[in-house]
């Protein structure tokens, strides 16, 4: 207490801790750790807001956000979708122009050979529809094989996953962006996962109208990312923390490093700033 009334609550050091998922919050077996979560509570107890900003649309993440007991907003899809996870809704959803993504892909293969292709659909039970010879991790997440690539636009997507059978994901974002970078986004988000995206929509399109809604702001906001996915994020928050196991385009922009999302990286740097609050 002070003369004048008790103390004044000290400030937090971020308003805002914005985590990706995959190589970041989540480790390789797709769990969170007891540590990690310790700190995200400690964080959140002091005042802080957490917000999961993810490339995995809607249906990949609501098991994730439960297993959190996470009630609030989400982002979801590459920025595309904003989800409050509480009222278990949709607050905004941008979907891909399927007439721009086909003339997109054609144009790809064009210089690049034939490609294996898969793809979001809009929604909150939207299925990932996955064509002939695209690789995917098998598991309790919605997906639907299917036989022929027009299948694919014969409903709302969110987003197009694209795999060649020579070219690794840099190579092949690489190759997307010169020939099609005019008609849509080209990102890579993890291993084997290049995708195309509505023009101009990335991470930071979904987080900064949730931030909004949550009373935060850019520079009052800790990010924590591991993939190219993840750079407007970086350059739209005032800390950036990149994950040791992160690619190096993302390290190099980086205003921090921490440990691997094995090794409870984003603990180290929470218990750091709000430990002693």
């Amino acid at each position: 207490m002070t003369a004048s009334g008790p103390a004044p609550a000290p400030a937090l050091p971020y308003q805002l801790i914005a985590t990706d998922l995959d190589g970041t919050l989540l480790r390789e077996d797709g769990t969170i750790s007891d540590r990690t979560r310790a700190a995200l509570a400690t964080a959140t107890a002091a005042g802080a807001a957490h917000i999961v900003v993810t490339g995995r649309a809607v249906p990949w993440t609501r098991h994730i956000l439960e297993g959190l007991d996470y009630r609030g907003i989400a982002v979801c899809g590459q920025g595309a979708q904003v989800y409050h996870a509480g009222e278990r809704r949709l607050l905004t959803s941008v979907t891909l122009d399927r007439q721009l993504a086909g003339l997109a892909i054609a144009k790809i293969e064009t210089e690049a050979g034939s490609l294996r292709l898969a793809a979001s659909r809009d929604g909150i039970e939207g299925e990932v529809l996955v064509g002939p010879g695209y690789r995917y991790k098998e598991g309790p997440l919605p997906a639907l094989p299917i036989e022929d690539h027009a299948e694919l636009w014969t409903a709302p997507v969110n987003k197009v996953y694209l795999q060649h059978p020579t070219l690794d994901d840099d190579a092949l974002a690489q190759v997307a962006r010169a020939t099609a970078g005019d008609l849509v986004g080209v990102t890579v988000s993890g291993p084997g996962i290049v995708e195309l995206l509505p023009l101009g929509l990335t991470k930071v399109t979904g987080l900064s109208l949730a931030a909004r809604r949550l009373g935060a702001k850019a520079d009052s906001t800790i990010a924590f990312g591991d993939m190219p996915n993840d750079l407007t994020m970086f350059a739209w928050a005032a800390h950036g923390v990149a994950m040791a196991n992160a690619h190096p385009e993302l390290k190099a922009v980086a205003d921090e490093v921490t440990a691997s999302n094995e090794d409870d990286g984003i603990a180290v740097v929470l218990e750091r700033l709000y430990g002693a609050l």
